[in-house]
Protein backbone atom coordinates (compact mmCIF):
# COMPACT_ATOMS: atom_id res chain seq x y z
CA UNK A 1 0.00 0.00 0.00
CA UNK A 2 1.08 3.37 -0.81
CA UNK A 3 2.97 5.17 2.36
CA UNK A 4 1.88 8.45 4.15
CA UNK A 5 2.30 11.47 1.56
CA UNK A 6 5.32 13.11 2.02
CA UNK A 7 8.91 14.86 0.68
CA UNK A 8 12.13 13.90 1.40
CA UNK A 9 15.51 16.24 0.76
CA UNK A 10 18.84 14.64 0.69
CA UNK A 11 21.14 17.52 0.21
CA UNK A 12 24.34 17.09 -1.49
CA UNK A 13 26.59 17.66 1.67
CA UNK A 14 24.44 14.26 2.51
CA UNK A 15 25.10 11.97 0.22
CA UNK A 16 27.09 8.96 0.55
CA UNK A 17 30.34 8.94 -1.08
CA UNK A 18 32.77 7.24 -3.09
CA UNK A 19 36.40 8.45 -3.71
CA UNK A 20 39.25 6.97 -5.10
CA UNK A 21 42.37 8.39 -6.92
CA UNK A 22 40.43 7.92 -10.27
CA UNK A 23 36.79 8.44 -9.21
CA UNK A 24 34.68 11.04 -7.35
CA UNK A 25 31.18 9.26 -6.74
CA UNK A 26 28.13 10.67 -5.15
CA UNK A 27 25.28 8.27 -4.37
CA UNK A 28 21.39 9.09 -3.71
CA UNK A 29 21.41 5.46 -2.56
CA UNK A 30 23.52 2.96 -0.81
CA UNK A 31 26.44 1.58 -3.50
CA UNK A 32 28.63 -0.95 -3.14
CA UNK A 33 31.13 -0.26 0.33
CA UNK A 34 28.92 3.02 0.56
CA UNK A 35 26.41 1.60 2.82
CA UNK A 36 23.51 2.89 4.67
CA UNK A 37 21.20 0.33 5.72
CA UNK A 38 17.93 2.33 5.90
CA UNK A 39 18.70 3.76 2.71
CA UNK A 40 19.18 0.95 -0.52
CA UNK A 41 15.85 2.04 -2.77
CA UNK A 42 12.82 4.51 -3.69
CA UNK A 43 10.52 2.27 -5.27
CA UNK A 44 11.49 0.85 -8.25
CA UNK A 45 15.22 2.95 -8.34
CA UNK A 46 18.41 1.73 -7.10
CA UNK A 47 20.84 3.62 -8.00
CA UNK A 48 21.27 7.36 -8.74
CA UNK A 49 25.29 7.97 -8.75
CA UNK A 50 26.82 11.36 -9.72
CA UNK A 51 30.49 9.90 -11.38
CA UNK A 52 33.62 12.51 -12.15
CA UNK A 53 36.07 10.03 -13.64
CA UNK A 54 39.47 11.27 -14.67
CA UNK A 55 40.84 11.38 -17.64
CA UNK A 56 41.98 7.51 -19.33
CA UNK A 57 40.64 5.75 -16.52
CA UNK A 58 36.95 4.26 -15.86
CA UNK A 59 34.70 0.89 -14.84
CA UNK A 60 36.98 -1.75 -15.86
CA UNK A 61 35.26 -5.00 -17.24
CA UNK A 62 32.50 -6.00 -15.19
CA UNK A 63 29.12 -7.92 -14.96
CA UNK A 64 25.26 -6.99 -14.75
CA UNK A 65 22.15 -9.41 -14.84
CA UNK A 66 17.99 -8.43 -14.77
CA UNK A 67 18.59 -4.56 -14.45
CA UNK A 68 17.55 -1.56 -16.53
CA UNK A 69 20.75 0.93 -16.51
CA UNK A 70 20.14 4.74 -17.36
CA UNK A 71 23.56 6.98 -18.32
CA UNK A 72 23.24 10.74 -18.82
CA UNK A 73 26.52 12.52 -19.28
CA UNK A 74 26.93 15.44 -18.22
CA UNK A 75 30.65 16.56 -19.15
CA UNK A 76 32.91 15.17 -21.56
CA UNK A 77 32.47 11.63 -22.71
CA UNK A 78 32.48 7.78 -21.35
CA UNK A 79 32.90 4.72 -23.96
CA UNK A 80 31.21 1.38 -23.68
CA UNK A 81 32.07 -1.42 -24.76
CA UNK A 82 30.40 -4.93 -23.82
CA UNK A 83 30.00 -8.32 -24.50
CA UNK A 84 27.04 -8.21 -27.03
CA UNK A 85 28.57 -6.79 -29.62
CA UNK A 86 28.38 -2.57 -28.68
CA UNK A 87 30.91 -0.03 -28.33
CA UNK A 88 29.69 3.63 -28.85
CA UNK A 89 30.83 7.00 -27.23
CA UNK A 90 28.30 8.49 -25.54
CA UNK A 91 28.45 12.75 -24.51
CA UNK A 92 25.85 15.21 -23.28
CA UNK A 93 22.77 14.76 -25.51
CA UNK A 94 22.51 11.15 -25.77
CA UNK A 95 20.17 9.04 -23.88
CA UNK A 96 21.82 5.43 -23.23
CA UNK A 97 20.21 2.23 -22.00
CA UNK A 98 21.56 -1.09 -21.26
CA UNK A 99 19.09 -3.76 -20.55
CA UNK A 100 21.03 -6.43 -18.56
CA UNK A 101 18.94 -9.05 -18.92
CA UNK A 102 20.15 -12.90 -18.44
CA UNK A 103 23.37 -11.40 -18.20
CA UNK A 104 25.59 -8.60 -19.89
CA UNK A 105 29.93 -7.57 -18.81
CA UNK A 106 30.73 -4.07 -20.29
CA UNK A 107 33.01 -1.17 -19.17
CA UNK A 108 32.59 2.38 -19.26
CA UNK A 109 35.79 4.61 -19.64
CA UNK A 110 36.80 7.88 -19.87
CA UNK A 111 38.92 8.20 -23.47
CA UNK A 112 39.82 11.87 -22.90
CA UNK A 113 43.34 12.33 -22.21
CA UNK A 114 42.82 15.52 -20.56
CA UNK A 115 38.92 15.92 -19.39
CA UNK A 116 36.88 14.62 -16.66
CA UNK A 117 33.79 12.95 -17.80
CA UNK A 118 31.15 13.69 -15.58
CA UNK A 119 27.91 11.81 -15.25
CA UNK A 120 24.65 10.04 -13.65
CA UNK A 121 23.77 6.48 -14.00
CA UNK A 122 20.62 4.97 -12.60
CA UNK A 123 19.62 1.37 -12.12
CA UNK A 124 16.06 0.24 -12.06
CA UNK A 125 14.56 -3.30 -11.88
CA UNK A 126 12.94 -5.15 -14.52
CA UNK A 127 9.54 -6.00 -15.12
CA UNK A 128 10.74 -9.14 -16.63
CA UNK A 129 13.79 -11.11 -15.56
CA UNK A 130 15.94 -13.38 -17.55
CA UNK A 131 15.77 -11.88 -21.27
CA UNK A 132 17.98 -11.29 -23.82
CA UNK A 133 20.47 -8.21 -23.11
CA UNK A 134 20.05 -5.51 -25.59
CA UNK A 135 21.14 -1.78 -25.76
CA UNK A 136 19.63 1.56 -26.85
CA UNK A 137 21.00 4.82 -27.42
CA UNK A 138 19.13 8.04 -29.00
CA UNK A 139 20.12 11.94 -29.57
CA UNK A 140 18.09 14.05 -27.90
CA UNK A 141 19.67 17.35 -28.60
CA UNK A 142 16.45 18.65 -29.77
CA UNK A 143 14.60 17.62 -27.16
CA UNK A 144 16.87 19.45 -24.39
CA UNK A 145 16.71 22.66 -26.80
CA UNK A 146 13.32 23.22 -25.99
CA UNK A 147 13.95 24.10 -22.30
CA UNK A 148 11.39 21.95 -21.10
CA UNK A 149 11.21 18.31 -19.51
CA UNK A 150 11.03 15.70 -21.90
CA UNK A 151 11.18 11.33 -21.36
CA UNK A 152 14.75 10.57 -21.77
CA UNK A 153 13.78 6.90 -20.87
CA UNK A 154 10.25 4.94 -20.50
CA UNK A 155 8.68 1.38 -20.08
CA UNK A 156 5.43 3.05 -22.09
CA UNK A 157 4.76 2.36 -25.21
CA UNK A 158 3.24 6.42 -25.74
CA UNK A 159 6.75 8.30 -25.30
CA UNK A 160 9.32 8.64 -27.60
CA UNK A 161 12.27 7.78 -26.10
CA UNK A 162 14.55 5.52 -25.38
CA UNK A 163 12.45 2.08 -24.03
CA UNK A 164 13.48 0.32 -20.60
CA UNK A 165 11.86 -2.83 -19.37
CA UNK A 166 10.16 -1.82 -16.74
CA UNK A 167 6.48 -0.26 -17.40
CA UNK A 168 6.19 2.06 -14.14
CA UNK A 169 9.58 3.80 -14.56
CA UNK A 170 9.57 7.09 -16.79
CA UNK A 171 12.55 8.95 -16.34
CA UNK A 172 11.68 13.08 -17.64
CA UNK A 173 14.64 15.43 -17.67
CA UNK A 174 15.76 18.65 -19.15
CA UNK A 175 17.86 21.64 -19.32
CA UNK A 176 15.02 23.76 -18.08
CA UNK A 177 15.08 27.61 -19.17
CA UNK A 178 15.31 30.06 -16.07
CA UNK A 179 12.24 30.88 -14.53
CA UNK A 180 10.51 27.32 -16.30
CA UNK A 181 7.34 26.63 -14.61
CA UNK A 182 6.67 22.88 -14.47
CA UNK A 183 4.68 20.61 -12.67
CA UNK A 184 5.87 17.07 -11.30
CA UNK A 185 4.48 13.68 -12.30
CA UNK A 186 1.64 12.82 -10.38
CA UNK A 187 3.12 9.32 -9.25
CA UNK A 188 2.99 7.11 -5.87
CA UNK A 189 7.03 7.59 -5.89
CA UNK A 190 8.90 10.18 -7.52
CA UNK A 191 12.70 11.10 -7.12
CA UNK A 192 13.67 14.33 -8.39
CA UNK A 193 17.99 15.07 -8.79
CA UNK A 194 19.15 18.66 -9.83
CA UNK A 195 22.20 17.84 -11.90
CA UNK A 196 22.64 21.23 -12.57
CA UNK A 197 21.10 24.71 -11.42
CA UNK A 198 19.00 25.56 -8.83
CA UNK A 199 15.35 24.89 -8.25
CA UNK A 200 12.04 25.66 -6.08
CA UNK A 201 10.05 23.03 -5.43
CA UNK A 202 6.34 23.76 -3.61
CA UNK A 203 6.87 22.01 -0.01
CA UNK A 204 10.55 21.51 0.01
CA UNK A 205 12.07 24.93 -1.07
CA UNK A 206 15.03 25.54 -2.72
CA UNK A 207 17.15 22.69 -4.02
CA UNK A 208 21.05 23.68 -5.13
CA UNK A 209 22.94 21.44 -7.42
CA UNK A 210 23.37 17.38 -5.82
CA UNK A 211 20.39 17.58 -3.85
CA UNK A 212 17.99 15.35 -4.23
CA UNK A 213 13.97 14.65 -3.09
CA UNK A 214 11.98 11.97 -3.24
CA UNK A 215 8.11 12.12 -3.29
CA UNK A 216 5.28 9.58 -1.96
CA UNK A 217 1.99 10.18 -2.63
CA UNK A 218 2.54 14.04 -3.32
CA UNK A 219 0.68 14.89 -5.52
CA UNK A 220 2.28 17.21 -8.48
CA UNK A 221 3.74 20.15 -6.79
CA UNK A 222 5.37 22.57 -9.10
CA UNK A 223 9.17 23.36 -9.72
CA UNK A 224 10.48 26.56 -10.92
CA UNK A 225 13.95 26.64 -11.88
CA UNK A 226 16.50 29.96 -10.77
CA UNK A 227 17.55 33.24 -13.39
CA UNK A 228 20.27 30.81 -14.55
CA UNK A 229 18.24 27.77 -15.39
CA UNK A 230 18.69 24.44 -14.75
CA UNK A 231 19.58 20.56 -15.25
CA UNK A 232 17.04 18.12 -13.65
CA UNK A 233 16.55 14.83 -13.34
CA UNK A 234 13.14 13.06 -12.68
CA UNK A 235 12.02 9.80 -12.09
CA UNK A 236 7.85 9.11 -12.03
CA UNK A 237 7.86 5.38 -10.48
CA UNK A 238 4.91 3.04 -9.46
CA UNK A 239 4.72 0.99 -6.42
CA UNK A 240 7.20 -2.30 -6.56
CA UNK A 241 5.40 -4.78 -8.33
CA UNK A 242 2.47 -2.70 -10.04
CA UNK A 243 2.88 -1.63 -13.57
CA UNK A 244 2.43 1.99 -14.31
Amino acid sequence: MIETPRIEIKRAAQRIETDTYWLESRHCFSFGGAFEPANQNHSLLLVSNDDIVKPGFGFETHPHRDMEIVTWVLDGELEHTDTVGNHDIIYPGLAQRMSAGRGIWHSEMNPSKDKNARFVQMWVLPDTESVDPSYEQLEVMTELSSGDLFPIASGRDEHAAIKIRQKGAVLWGGRLAPGKHVNVPDAPYVHIYIARGEVTLDGAGVLEEGDAVRLIAAGSPELTTGPEGAEVLIWELAEPGIAG
